[in-house]
Order: C-alpha cells, then sequence, then structure tokens
C-alpha cells in the first residue's frame, strides 16, 4: 500500500520517518505526513471535518 503525504503530495518511501494517525478532531480519517513537513511543522487539513494542524 502506498501512502502519500497530506500536506505535500508527495510519496511517502518505505523507511521514511513519516507518521500516520487519525484526524485529532473527527477520528475519521488517516492523517499521513512525511519526514519533511512534520519537520518544518507544515499544516495538514483534514478532509472530513476541516480540522487543520501543524
Amino acid at each position: 500500500m502506498k501512502y502519500i503525504c497530506i500536506s505535500c503530495n508527495a510519496e511517502i518511501a518505505p523507511r521514511e520517518h513519516a507518521t500516520k494517525f487519525l484526524c485529532p478532531n473527527c477520528g475519521e480519517v488517516e492523517i499521513v505526513r512525511c519526514e519533511k513537513c512534520r519537520k518544518l511543522s507544515n499544516l495538514y487539513k483534514c478532509p472530513s471535518c476541516g480540522f487543520e494542524g501543524p
């Protein structure tokens, strides 16, 4: 299964230090973020509820 960063739309490499978690607001959508966006604290937006986070 391929994972795509929700912030920059980059494909996540297999050994990259990415993260995935459920939206902290609605808990319905799995948020996937690449290592670069995590380190830069790039914003992400939940497609279900519109929650934005760093």
